[in-house]
C-alpha cells in the first residue's frame, strides 16, 4: 500500500481518482445523484481564496483504490478543518481508509486545527449501526449533526408555484424579486456576500460553533467561475430592500445536460425574517429554472434536522426526506 500526494492537474488520474469517489460514494446508494467527470475535477481544481485542499491517494500495485482530502479554511474558522475519506468497496476492511484518515489528521493537526469535521450519507435504518458510523467513532469521532437529505421531484406544478408566490406576497411587500443566472451584479455582490457569511453562523450546525464567514466579491466569482467550468449554471434568487441591499437568498446548481439541480443555500437576513421571504425567493428560484431548463427532474438538498423554520418550507414545498447526512467531530 503505498500513499501518495494527488496531482488534481494530472488528467489520466483525475479520471481514476473520479472513479474512485463515484463507487465508493454510491456504494449502497443506487439511485442517488452523482457528479459527473468534468464536474467532480473542476471543483477539485477550482480557486478558492478561502480555503486551502490536500488530496492524497493510496494505490495498491499502482492501482488507485482510495482518496482522501483536508479542507483547511484560511479567512475564518482556521481551527478547523473538514476531512473526506472514499474508498473502493472493492478495497475496503484492509486499512485503506484507516491509512488516509491518520495522514490527513496529520496534516490538520500541524496547521493547528483542533476541531476536526467529516460527514457520511447514511440510510435512516441504519444509523446507529451502519459501517460509516463504526468507522468514525473507532477513530475517535463522535456524532456531532444531523442533516437530512431530502428530494423533490420535477415538474412542479405551475399553479401550485403561483400559489406559493401569492402566500409569500402577502407578507413581502416593500421586496422586490430578481433573479440572475449564470452571473450576479458588481452593485449587490457585497450584500449579498454578507446573507451568505452569516448563514454559517444561523443554520444548526451541532456541537461545533462556526464563525461568521469571510465572503468576499472575490470569493463569490471564484464560484461563478467554479460553476462554469463544472458545466453548471448558478440560479440566484435575491430579495432586495428599497435602499438596495440583499436581504434574501436562495441559490440552484444547475448542470446544463444532467437531470439534477443541487440547492445550495436559502438564507434571510435576521433583520428581515417574518416577511416570507424564504418562500419567496426559493419559489421564484425555482420558477426561474422551471421555466428555462425544463430537463431537471429532481432538486436535491439538505438541512439540519432541528432547522424548523427551513425544513417547514421544504415540506410545503414537496421535498420527501431520502437519507441523513451524519456529521462527525473530532477534537485534538
Amino acid at each position: 500500500m503505498d500513499l501518495r500526494v494527488l496531482d488534481i492537474h494530472d488528467d489520466d488520474l483525475m479520471r481514476h481518482v473520479h472513479r474512485v469517489v463515484d463507487r465508493g460514494e454510491q456504494h449502497g446508494r443506487d439511485g442517488m445523484p452523482r457528479w459527473t467527470l468534468t464536474e467532480w475535477v473542476e471543483a477539485a481544481r477550482a480557486p478558492d481564496s478561502g480555503e486551502r485542499a490536500e488530496h492524497l491517494g493510496v494505490f495498491v500495485d499502482e492501482t488507485l483504490v482510495g482518496v482522501g482530502i483536508a479542507y483547511l479554511f484560511l479567512l475564518d474558522n482556521t481551527d478547523k478543518a473538514w476531512l473526506e475519506v472514499v474508498v473502493d468497496p472493492d478495497h475496503r476492511r484492509r486499512g485503506v481508509g484507516t491509512a488516509l484518515l491518520a495522514r490527513l489528521v496529520e496534516i490538520a493537526e500541524a496547521d493547528g486545527r483542533t476541531v476536526i469535521c467529516s460527514d457520511a450519507k447514511i440510510p435512516f435504518e441504519q444509523l446507529a449501526e451502519h459501517p460509516y458510523r463504526s468507522f468514525a467513532e473507532r477513530h475517535g469521532f463522535t456524532q456531532s449533526n444531523i442533516e437530512v437529505v431530502r428530494h423533490l421531484p420535477l415538474p412542479v406544478e405551475e399553479v401550485r408555484l403561483q400559489d406559493w408566490a401569492d402566500l409569500a406576497a402577502e407578507k413581502s411587500a416593500g421586496y422586490r424579486l430578481e433573479t440572475y443566472v449564470g452571473h450576479f451584479p458588481g452593485e449587490l455582490a457585497e450584500s449579498l456576500c454578507v446573507l451568505l457569511g452569516q448563514l454559517a453562523v444561523d443554520a444548526p450546525t451541532g456541537d461545533v460553533d462556526y464563525e461568521e464567514e469571510v465572503m468576499t466579491p472575490e470569493r463569490l466569482a471564484e464560484r461563478y467561475a467554479m460553476s462554469k467550468a463544472m458545466a453548471r449554471e448558478t440560479f440566484e434568487t435575491v430579495a432586495v430592500t428599497p435602499e438596495g441591499l440583499v436581504a434574501a437568498q436562495s441559490t440552484l446548481q444547475v448542470p446544463v445536460e444532467g437531470t439534477d439541480a443541487f440547492q445550495w443555500g436559502t438564507f434571510v437576513h435576521r433583520e428581515h425574517r417574518g416577511h416570507r421571504l424564504g418562500l419567496a425567493v426559493k419559489t421564484a428560484n425555482l420558477r426561474a429554472m422551471q421555466e428555462q431548463r425544463s430537463q431537471i427532474r429532481r432538486v436535491v438538498t439538505q438541512n439540519g434536522e432541528t432547522n424548523g423554520w427551513m425544513i417547514s418550507i421544504n415540506e410545503q414545498i414537496g421535498f420527501s426526506p431520502v437519507e441523513a447526512s451524519v456529521e462527525f467531530l473530532r477534537r485534538a
